[in-house]
């Protein structure tokens, strides 16, 4: 029975989840060291933000599965190492959605109406309402930095209260930010013009101290700035220093460089800085939420199933997965199929997607693609994590073609071709109706068959004699024949044979196979 580390408190729920599958260990506050002497029992590790998975303990997990993070950011687990390690990395990134949103409008509300000196000066016994005069909202400019969906939710909500919103987000179109009510503007009219900024974005190269003294000389002195994203985003002292000095109005932070976070400049700030320890998620219900999402997820990978939010798996964001995810089998099993036809050491793989797959995300496809096709030389060394290195590793060139005139079957259909020692080889296969995979066509030879564990192929020429031959071959060998069919061209032409096995293939008989009269080639493939 496979084992789950649970490292940091997660809801029971979570919990009752995982146990459905397997043993399932809690062991809270472990210091990296004792991680490190244990985690090698393990096939998965869950944790929130108190458990540092270093590559240290990465390299320990020789194990580990995957590694589930129940919340968004995935700062304190070396993703790239659990890259190296084939490890898939899971994190819940619409989880607390909702909560991070409230929170980040909590936090602009409480700085604007001065909420928390308040509430301290009313239980200290005073009645200080001279001294609290906030700021409205109503008819003010919200710059949002970052239009994903917890941003999304910010604009919505604050635009409902009648600010007007500026947002700033290179990945965003123009259409989906007017749906929202915003409009996209670049990053130096959004400092200039926004009475309050809201940061929603990853902490990246790109975005480490995006708020400096350098930015921060661009805004209007009455501007208040919000972070419930993620420490680092801002210098803290450049912003200290600006409040102090009266260059900005405020500033409402949840999130630091470093947590706890201990002295700062920013603790010494009166009511225009508002402090909290990184609650964006703290509510009762994005506990659960991302508790259940992130067990679920591994329950799924520990039974052989991909994960739906997996950080370090190209392309398989929940939405893509959840679209393609009945593809993603048809595309292992083709990798799987083709690469046993071509043999040896693969040089090109070529996919095409027909029909509706061509409007489709490809990348998951490829990933699937590719882990089939190594699956018979790296066995359970390659998954959905390691399969583009491995074989940018083993110098495989992967060409992708789309072609959606082709509308043989209403979903689409993926056609691989792989060029390896046995010379170069093609499959096709599309999902039926009830999602069941049929292999459409090989080596361009129309057919029809269901994959099954055991498989003949044969090259031959059409004639009288050749069916009931094998039949008798295998016979005499026990081997049952479970199914057959003929793909051809032209009668009394090229055609292939597909035999689908109940029994695998004694050693040597190929060669028998081979040498029936009319036989050119043969090749057996096992997916079971």
């Amino acid at each position: 029975m496979a084992k789950v580390l649970v490292s940091d408190p997660i809801d029971q729920v979570g919990i009752d989840i995982l146990s459905q599958v397997a043993q399932v260990d809690v062991k809270t506050g472990l210091p990296v060291e004792e991680l490190v002497k244990i985690i090698g029992e393990y096939d998965a590790l869950m944790l929130r933000s108190g458990t540092k998975v270093t590559q240290e303990v990465i390299e320990a997990g020789t194990h580990l599965k995957i590694i589930g993070r129940a919340g968004v950011g995935v700062d304190n687990i070396d993703v790239p190492a659990a890259t190296r390690q084939g490890i898939v990395v899971v994190n819940s990134p619409e989880g607390n959605t909702i909560a991070a949103a409230e929170h980040a409008l909590a936090m602009m509300l409480s700085l604007s109406r001065q909420i928390p000196d308040a509430n301290q000066s009313v239980k200290a016994g005073k009645w200080e309402r001279k001294r609290f005069v906030g700021a409205e909202v109503y008819k003010k400019t919200l710059g949002v930095v970052g239009l994903g969906k917890i941003g999304a939710h910010v604009a919505t909500v604050a635009r409902a209260m009648g600010m007007k919103i500026l947002a700033y987000d290179p990945f965003i179109s123009t259409e989906r930010a007017e749906q929202l009510g915003c409009r996209l503007v670049d990053l130096d009219l959004l400092f200039r013009e926004a009475d309050y900024i809201t940061l929603h974005v990853p902490k990246t190269p790109e975005t480490a101290n995006l708020i400096n003294s350098e930015t921060l000389a661009k805004m209007k002195p009455t501007v208040r700035i919000v972070n419930c994203a993620r420490g680092g985003i801002i210098d803290e002292a450049a912003i200290a220093e600006a409040v102090k000095a009266g260059k900005i109005a405020g500033a409402a932070l949840d999130v630091f460089a470093n947590e706890p976070l201990g002295e700062s400049p920013l603790t010494e700030l009166g009511t225009n800085v508002v402090l909290t320890p990184h609650l964006g998620a703290s509510t009762a219900e994005a506990q659960v939420n991302v508790a259940i999402d992130v067990a679920e997820q591994i329950r799924d990978v520990l039974l052989g199933l991909p994960a739906r939010s997996a950080v370090n798996i190209p392309g398989l964001n929940p939405d893509v997965m959840e679209k393609l995810r009945p593809y993603l089998q048809l595309a292992e099993t083709l990798g799987n199929m083709v690469g046993q036809l071509a043999g040896g050491r693969i040089e090109q793989l070529n996919i095409s997607l027909q029909g509706e797959l061509a409007t489709k995300d490809s990348q998951p496809l490829i990933v699937g693609a590719l882990k089939g096709l190594l699956s018979q030389a790296l066995r359970e060394r390659v998954n959905y994590v390691n399969a583009s290195i491995e074989a940018k590793e083993r110098g495989i060139r992967v060409i992708e073609t789309r072609d959606s005139s082709v509308k043989d079957y209403s979903g689409g259909s993926i056609h691989l071709e792989a060029q390896g020692s046995n010379g170069k080889h093609s499959v096709t296969g599309a999902l039926l109706g009830d999602g069941e995979i049929r292999i459409t066509d090989l080596d361009e030879f129309p057919i029809n068959v269901p994959p099954s564990g055991y498989m003949l192929f044969t090259l031959h020429q059409d004639m009288p004699g050749i069916i009931g031959k094998i039949g008798s071959l295998l016979g005499s060998y026990n081997v049952n024949i479970a199914s057959m069919q003929v793909g051809r061209k032209i009668v009394r032409g090229d055609a292939v044979m597909v035999l689908s096995l109940d029994d695998p293939l004694p050693e040597g008989i190929l060669g028998e196979v081979i040498k029936i009269a009319g036989i050119t080639d043969a090749y057996t493939v096992k997916l079971s």
